[in-house]
Formats: structure tokens, C-alpha cells, sequence
């Protein structure tokens, strides 16, 4: 008899969808006593012009500032202009609207407000015996609402990567006390996001999937909602394509970026996600593209310590019953390959602008990712440079 064994602790958070979703906002302002909102959003959603009108003028007299100065990876100077933006404002909350970087970017600002200290003393760092290790960081927070525009994971995420460009490294802080309370999934928001958008933070979701699958903890209430949302991904992401205009693709893929973003928690993965990490900047595409290229090496490479647990991602992606005498592992591959093959994902590293020779780099880099503490295969640098190549 094997006993489960786990520790499944489901943070608060509420969700809110459909036209009349902004409608709830202002109650979840009451609910904190919050009076001094900023926005945070980039310039794509500031120039939409009706969507952020919808947030502010929901937020009404609590609007006390926008900071639209978000970027792409969420670039370190562009994270202390924010902090700058929120201590100016006096801000008592924050809600994120747009995409990942949005997400990532109030979370980042508001932790560098409330510590009050340079970020590389915030971030996970080294050990002296070589581990990696999040410092606690014991501040109250600005509590934190999220107006999505794209699929992401970041909804429910307790952590931050900031990109520092002057050094290419990748800081990462890890506080629970920055959890969105909750999310407001309005169609008028969602169809701002260009449609390759959407589909990259969706495949970005659907990677994260598929590797919180081949975890080796016992925790069903996790594998279920990774199940489930591996199911709605592979699903909606035709109907996305053959209808971009259609808000009900947009909105079932954040659900199940939702699931993922929550379900992953619990379960260990991230190797693609922590090689796109690094890679993503070199690259001509989406970080959420270049981890799904790179998700089927990854997971033939994982396939001597996964092989069995793979058959659930084949089973949520329905190709149990075309096993025949196929293997887990080549049964998921597989169906892996055939909803990555339908979106156009390239193939290759080279396809998406990545140079040979700065595989090394990605390598070295990739090394210090927190995802790669959760790896089911562990792997040295020299190993992870041959995957890359493997991929090239």
C-alpha cells in the first residue's frame, strides 16, 4: 500500500468572469479598505483605449495613479520606476492589467516598496553549499488584483522574475504575501491582446502543464487541476485560431492557465521552462514559444525517470486509445507534438533566430533557475548545453 503523502494548501483567491465581471471590483476594494489603486499596465493596453477605461472607471475615486511603463520580461529599470510610481502615489493596492509583464511587474515594484532594499538582496541566491534559496521577506505587501489580458500562469504565482539587461541575469523573488487576491476575466480586456499573443502564453501554460504531469508527488488535487487544464488548453487553442475574434476561446484558455498556474505549484517539472527562460531573450519569438519547442526533447530526456507518469499526459491528451504497443513515453510525445505541430511551433532553435554558439551562455544561465530545483532529472550544465544542442 503506498500512502499519499503531501502538503496541498490552497491559497484565498477569487475569480470572476463575463461581461459584467468589473462589476465586483469595487466590493473587492471594500473588502480590503483600499482607497489609492494603481494601474499597471504597458503601452498596448494603454493605447486600447476602451478596455483600460473600463478598469479605471470601475476603480472610480480610488484611482490614485497608472504606471503604463511595463515591458516585455519585466526589465529591471522599468521594475524601480514602477516601485518609484507606487511610493508617489501612496498606493494602498495594485491591479495589473495586461499580460504576464504586467503581472510580474507590480508584484516585483511592490516588493521593492515595502523591503526598502537593493533587489539582489531580495532575490534567490546561491548558498554557501551551492543550494538555492529564496530569503524570507517579512513586509506587508499591497494587495494585488489582476485584469488579464492573455492566458498567463502568473495569476496565482508567489513569484517574480525580473530580467536585469545590463547583466542578461534572470532575479528572482519568491513572496506568497504578493498572491493576487483574485481576477477579473472581462472579454472586452481579453480581445486587446493580438491573437499570437494569446497563443504563446497559452502554449507557455500548456508546457507547464505537461511537466507538473510527470512529477513524481503523490498529490491528486494538483494532478487534476493540471489534468483538466491540459484538456481545456489542447482544446481551445483551434478555436482560438479559427475565431481570434471571439472573446470565449480567450477566456477558457486563462481558466486553464489558471489550473496550471495553481496545479504547478505543487508539482515538480520545469525544465523547458527554465531552458526558455534563458533562451526567450535571445530569441525572435515569445518566451511561451521556445518552451514548447523545446517541451518534446525535453521530455524524451525525462522519459528514463518518467516514462510511467507520462502516460497521464497522454491519457489527458487522448491518445490512450491509439496505444497499440506504443509506450507512455512515445504515446505523449506524440500527442504533444500533434497540438504543438497544429499551432506552428517551430522545431528548431535555429528556426527562432537562437545562434549556436550562445548555447553555452543559455546553459550557464539556466543553471540558476529556481525551476530547475524541481526538476525530475538533474542535470549539469554540459548535459543541459547537449540538450540544447540536441534541439538546435
Amino acid at each position: 500500500m503506498s500512502v499519499p503523502r503531501m502538503r496541498h494548501v490552497t491559497p484565498a483567491f477569487r475569480t470572476f468572469s463575463g461581461t459584467d465581471a468589473l462589476a465586483s471590483l469595487p466590493r473587492e476594494m471594500d473588502r480590503l479598505g483600499v482607497s489609492r489603486v494603481v494601474v499597471f499596465c504597458g503601452a498596448s493596453m494603454k493605447r486600447s483605449g476602451d478596455a483600460l477605461a473600463r478598469v479605471e472607471g470601475a476603480l472610480g475615486t480610488r484611482l490614485a495613479g497608472r504606471f503604463d511603463g511595463v515591458l516585455a520580461q519585466s526589465p529591471l529599470p522599468a521594475v524601480e520606476t514602477a516601485r518609484q510610481a507606487l511610493e508617489d502615489a501612496e498606493a494602498d493596492a495594485v491591479v495589473a492589467v495586461g499580460g504576464g509583464s504586467a503581472i510580474v511587474t507590480a508584484r516585483a515594484a511592490s516588493i521593492l516598496l515595502a523591503e526598502g532594499r537593493d533587489i539582489r538582496e531580495l532575490c534567490t541566491s546561491r548558498t554557501g553549499d551551492g543550494r538555492l534559496s529564496s530569503p524570507s521577506l517579512r513586509a506587508p505587501k499591497l494587495p494585488q488584483w489582476v485584469v488579464p489580458s492573455t492566458p498567463t500562469t502568473a495569476y496565482a504565482k508567489a513569484g517574480s522574475a525580473v530580467r536585469d539587461p545590463a547583466t542578461g541575469e534572470r532575479l528572482a523573488l519568491f513572496d506568497p504575501k504578493t498572491r493576487a487576491q483574485g481576477i477579473f476575466l472581462d472579454p472586452s480586456v481579453a480581445l486587446t491582446a493580438p491573437p499570437a499573443l494569446t497563443q504563446s502564453a497559452s502554449l507557455n501554460a500548456f508546457a507547464m502543464t505537461v511537466e507538473g504531469l510527470q512529477s513524481e508527488v503523490d498529490d491528486p488535487l494538483a494532478e487534476a487541476q493540471l489534468a483538466y487544464a491540459l484538456r481545456m488548453i489542447s482544446e481551445w487553442l483551434p478555436r482560438l485560431r479559427a475565431d481570434p475574434g471571439d472573446p470565449e476561446p480567450r477566456l477558457r484558455l486563462m481558466l486553464g492557465a489558471l489550473l496550471c498556474g495553481q496545479g504547478s505549484d505543487y508539482l515538480s517539472g520545469g525544465l523547458a521552462q527554465a531552458l526558455s527562460h534563458a533562451a526567450g531573450p535571445r530569441s525572435l519569438v515569445a518566451n511561451g514559444v521556445i518552451e514548447a519547442l523545446l517541451l518534446p526533447y525535453v521530455m524524451r530526456y525525462n522519459a528514463p525517470v518518467t516514462a510511467g507518469r507520462l502516460a497521464r499526459v497522454a491519457d489527458a491528451l487522448g491518445r490512450s486509445r491509439l496505444a497499440g504497443e506504443e509506450t507512455p513515453d512515445v504515446r505523449a510525445v506524440a500527442a504533444v507534438e500533434r497540438v504543438l505541430a497544429e499551432a506552428g511551433v517551430p522545431t528548431r532553435l535555429r528556426d527562432v533566430g537562437i545562434d549556436r554558439g550562445a548555447l553555452p551562455e543559455v546553459a550557464k544561465h539556466t543553471m540558476e533557475d529556481w525551476a530547475l530545483t524541481q526538476v525530475p532529472r538533474p542535470s549539469s550544465r554540459s548535459e543541459l548545453t547537449d540538450l540544447l544542442s540536441t534541439a538546435w
